[in-house]
């Protein structure tokens, strides 16, 4: 058995704990740690009892950085699977984190790829085929990823998308036109049926005209 002779908070944004044995540092915890097992100075500790304590913080710690991971923006199960693993985290630590976030709805692979979908919908649209890829990238299942994004609409979302594009490109040169959008649509990942008519209905709409010789 060991006493703990000083508990002392450490310097640094972190709320970790010093904790002091016979005199010594052993070994720092999480501050909530600390208060779940009522440590206190005087108190008497078995060498299993600081196993299970030194067990008990590298859990929150990997849980703590998983909220502020989470905090930014949803992220999928393999997105804050490799953060943790990046962060040194051990596997049994880390599945037992994602299992608790999960129980808690924090981590949803359904959630996220709708929140995936509405954002790119809402803020910057891309193809059906585009943002398929960009979720299988982030880890998640297929079968997730086909209920999600089939119901992405190319037409309506390669015409809200270019819209933007279009209102910066001049009326003048309709070859001009066709190529810039053509591209930027490309980058989003539209094919060129869905390219074609949408920079012609854009065209149409915005008052172009042409000569039809020259296109």
């Amino acid at each position: 058995m060991s006493e703990i002779t000083a508990l002392r908070v450490g310097r640094g944004r972190g709320k970790r704990v010093n904790v002091f044995l016979e005199g010594k540092f052993a070994f720092s915890l999480e501050a909530e740690v600390v208060v779940k097992e009522r440590l206190q100075i005087g108190q008497e500790l078995s060498a299993e009892q600081i196993g299970a304590m030194v067990g008990s913080d590298h859990f929150h710690r990997c849980l703590n950085v998983a909220a502020r991971y989470l905090s930014y923006r949803p992220r999928s199960e393999f997105e804050l699977r490799e953060r943790l693993r990046q962060r040194s985290f051990d596997g049994d630590k880390v599945e037992a984190v994602l299992t608790k976030l999960k129980e808690q709805g924090l981590v949803d692979d359904m959630a996220f790829a709708q929140f995936w979908r509405d954002n790119r919908e809402s803020f910057n649209p891309r193809s059906r085929w585009l943002t398929k890829l960009e979720l299988r990238r982030k880890g998640v299942a297929n079968d997730i990823i086909d209920q999600v994004v089939d119901t992405i609409d190319d037409d309506d979302s390669a015409y809200r998308a270019a819209q933007r594009k279009a209102r910066n490109l001049p009326l003048s040169d309709y070859r001009l036109f066709q190529r810039r959008l053509g591209e930027y649509l490309k980058r989003h990942g539209f094919g060129y049926r869905v390219i074609y008519h949408t920079v012609e209905r854009l065209w149409q709409e915005k008052g172009g005209c042409l000569d039809s010789t020259l296109r």
